[in-house]
């Protein structure tokens, strides 16, 4: 039976479907995410932004055009919020929502389209207060993404997910340990809805670096909330040897009224104080982060916040989004910003963001630094995007950065490939 996984939104997403590949292959299935002609179809659904949203609809349409008699299974975050617009499109037998995914391949089993196109259409929508487990995805020689966190308790003011995922729930840190000591990878990242809220009893984040300390790879932190960043974490993080200094450190906003506003538990001054203490300990660690333009109540003033702390904070990277309004959030219910200031405060800010990252490149030009190459380029420890047409595809290797590249840098080997990720 050939299945079709089709994945939109955040790498959490992209992980939960390749673990559901892996386990659908061990049902003897054929698996592919390259979307055409399948016996059965499921899709992961994104609902972070309502053009996310849109995109999912979209999506059901475009597996039937391959194989109109096909079902189609409709799981993810969309899916839980919109469940009964999604069950009532043609094609779908089953909207499953955000939640125990591990339920999909229960349903779906050795039979797969057979079973699935024989039930009733109906909404499978079951909370989870556990983490729930899900095979380990298929994983190359050169990067693996290991999921150790779901849910999350924040609330922010614009944001859909706690109410989609649910609370914060932690994978055990022996299942973790686990999982990583098992794969091949050259470089783990871990993946969470709120990778700093992971704990297992009394241990933190922190202690979750030291006890991957032994692994023969590099690990490389999903997106971070500056609470968690102190000096405690740092001395973990440094202690533990084989942490890439890369910190995406969400921020969301460089105005201290507007961050009240999202309900961010942070002012300016302490999100710039949590990025001193990450240079002191990593002088050369490489800190991206999230801007939403145009927020409900946002002034120029606050802009131009927003605009200044990128050259404060001395940002390797910034994604800049325009806000984007979900209905039943808080700030979904305030006066909105016109949509043309929104794209014209984006595109200001985007400008900003490119010469903060001009600045950053430019500061590592003629050094060395350690770099593992995928197919089309490599990533140095400090997120740094670099390209050598000898490197091998899953290898690493010393590097030493030469001249500006496309969005990196072209750079020279020193020496390499490395057997195992260098500690730093």
């Amino acid at each position: 039976m050939k299945i079709c996984i089709f994945t939109l939104g955040c790498k959490q997403n992209e992980v939960e479907s390749a673990s559901l590949m892996r386990g659908l292959a061990d049902l003897g299935h054929t698996v592919t995410d390259a979307l055409g002609p399948a016996d059965l179809y499921l899709l992961n659904t994104c609902a972070v932004t309502a053009e996310a949203a849109r995109k999912s609809r979209q999506a059901i349409a475009r597996m039937r055009k391959f194989s109109p008699a096909a079902p189609v299974v409709v799981f993810g975050c969309a899916a839980q919020e919109n469940a009964e617009e999604f069950a009532e499109r043609t094609g779908v037998v089953l909207v499953a929502g955000a939640m125990h995914k591990d339920r999909l391949l229960e349903f779906i089993g050795p039979a797969g389209a057979e079973r699935v196109g024989a039930f009733a259409k109906g909404v499978m929508l079951e909370a989870e207060t556990e983490f729930t487990e899900l095979p380990p995805p298929a994983s190359n020689k050169t990067r693996a993404f290991l999921r150790v966190q779901d849910g999350c308790d924040r609330f922010c003011s614009y944001c859909l997910i706690p109410y989609l995922r649910g609370r914060s729930r932690s994978r055990a840190l022996s299942s973790i340990v686990a999982e990583a000591s098992a794969l091949p990878a050259k470089e783990i990242v871990l993946t969470g809805i709120d990778l700093s809220a992971w704990r297992d009893g009394e241990r933190d984040l922190g202690d979750l670096l030291l006890a991957l300390r032994d692994l023969p790879a590099r690990v490389r932190l999903g997106s971070l909330e500056a609470g968690i960043v102190g000096k405690d974490f740092l001395r973990k993080m440094k202690a533990a040897g084989n942490v890439a200094p890369h910190f995406h450190l969400s921020l969301q906003s460089g105005s201290t009224r507007v961050l009240r506003a999202m309900n961010r538990r942070y002012t300016r001054e302490e999100y710039l104080a949590v990025c001193e203490e990450i240079y002191a300990a990593f002088p050369e660690a490489a800190i991206t982060t999230d801007i939403i333009v145009g927020f409900p109540t946002e002034t120029e003033e606050d802009f131009l916040s927003s605009c200044s702390i990128v050259e404060e904070a001395g940002f390797a990277r910034v994604h800049v989004f325009p806000f984007s309004p979900r209905p039943g959030t808080q700030a979904a219910r305030l006066v909105q910003i016109a949509a043309d200031v929104k794209k014209e405060r984006a595109k200001r800010l985007g400008e900003v963001a490119a010469r903060a990252q001009e600045r950053y490149l430019s500061r590592f030009l003629g050094k060395t630094l350690t770099a593992l190459f995928e197919e089309d380029g490599g990533y140095t420890e400090n997120y740094i995007r670099v390209y050598n047409e000898t490197a091998k595809e899953g290898g690493m290797y010393e590097v030493r950065l030469t001249k500006r590249h496309l969005d990196g840098a072209a750079c020279d080997l020193v020496s390499g490939p490395l057997e195992t990720s260098p500690r730093k």
